[in-house]
């Protein structure tokens, strides 16, 4: 009886199933060129904000093998996080805070590296290849590699659409010295349809598939160091963390299904938590509640910054004393904020102690948030 022939790219993808990855496909390690032309011109103009990390070497992330000349194929990987429920019903909830789908469960950084790490530890020991692996916080450049190795193409939103996983999936890469056969690229279906671009509440798309990054919710709340301009607040809502209107509202979505990685069904707590809970957060209950989240990056300063742009925008009395109280906090970013949330929440009482707390106040930043407030008449 003859021997069967070994088939790698059959035992890749039986171990990457293994691993609970729902797509596995390949490429060549080569230059994807109109990637990076869009990447210089969106550096540009600046409209990657404060991002700078993105603007160190760009023709870097365009060329895998400026990472690692030895690269041969690419192993793109990607993991299904779709939602149980519907993030557009979170938003008419005022006063509960709506966290994007990807960070209510644990951090996929953390889950998706050490599936990766498995994944590419098979091929070192099974296969003799070299291995190195990636996630979205190397320089490369995800999700063009994933649609030139077929798992799905960027749409109008300039995220990863699926035709099996509608806009809900994470991506990893493996770089091996292995020459795989590569998969053939997916095309672009989005058709006329534009229901991403104008969904945006802050009009963040200049083109299709051009997006000014400044005007991002998910930006401002996450990336955005600094202090939010008064021309977003409004449109933020109860968006405290990230926003999912573009991903929520494409049309492949009806072929999506509920994410069978249980580290990535939302954790009960932040589901739809309650914005006087999250404003009462000091540095270490914050740290607690966010431990295994990716929330924990962005710090306690700027996710109660959010919260508070989010109780502002609310209507809820029961959220005046909190803003109020936060007027003395420590931090000139969460101050600020509790000055806009009360002048919303309570104009009269805002105004009533403006003068007081103006000659109190040594942040220039927040002394001008005070002056936005019109003087009692």
């Amino acid at each position: 009886m003859p021997n069967s022939i070994f088939d790698p790219v059959a035992a890749i993808r039986a171990k990457a199933r293994e691993e609970g990855f729902d797509v596995v496909r390949f490429a060549k390690a080569q230059p994807t060129p109109q990637a990076g032309e869009y990447l210089t011109q969106f550096i540009a103009e600046g409209r990657h904000g404060t991002m700078d990390w993105l603007a160190r070497e760009p023709s870097r992330r365009a060329d895998p093998q400026t990472l690692w000349p030895e690269a041969q194929s690419i192993i793109v990987l990607g993991t299904n996080y779709g939602p149980s429920d519907d993030p557009f019903d979170k938003l008419v909830r005022r006063q509960n805070g709506n966290i994007s789908v990807y960070a209510q469960g644990e951090d996929y950084h953390d889950v998706l590296k050490t599936k990766l790490k498995r994944v590419a530890g098979f091929l070192h020991e099974k296969l003799k290849a070299d291995v190195k692996v990636f996630i979205d916080t190397a320089p490369v450049m995800e999700k063009p590699l994933a649609q030139r190795a077929g798992i799905g193409w960027q749409g109008k939103h300039t995220n990863l659409v699926s035709r099996e996983f509608g806009s809900w999936l994470f991506i990893g890469s493996i770089f091996t010295t292995l020459d795989l056969p590569a998969d053939a690229p997916e095309a672009d279906h989005c058709g006329q349809c534009h229901r991403c671009l104008d969904v945006c509440p802050t009009n963040a798309f200049t083109a299709p598939y051009q997006l000014d990054a400044r005007r991002c919710i998910s930006y401002l709340t996450i990336e955005h160091k600094g202090h939010i301009a008064s021309e977003f607040r409004v449109a933020i809502g109860n968006r405290i963390y990230g926003c999912d209107d573009c991903l929520a509202v494409c049309p492949w979505n009806k072929f999506a299904q509920v994410s069978r990685e249980s580290a990535f069904h939302a954790r009960e707590e932040l589901r739809n938590p309650a914005l006087v809970e999250l404003s009462r957060l000091d540095d270490t209950q914050f740290r607690a509640l966010f431990r295994r989240s990716p929330i924990k990056r962005t710090g306690r300063d700027r996710f109660v910054r959010n919260v508070l742009i989010a109780a502002g925008n609310s209507g809820e009395h029961a959220l005046v004393s909190e803003a109020e109280r936060l007027l003395d906090d420590a931090s000139p970013l969460v101050r600020a904020m509790a000055v806009w949330s009360l002048a919303r929440l309570d104009p009269d009482r805002a105004q009533n102690i403006r003068t007081a707390r103006m000659a109190a106040e040594p942040d220039e930043d927040v002394r001008n948030e005070w002056r936005e407030i019109s003087p009692p008449v």
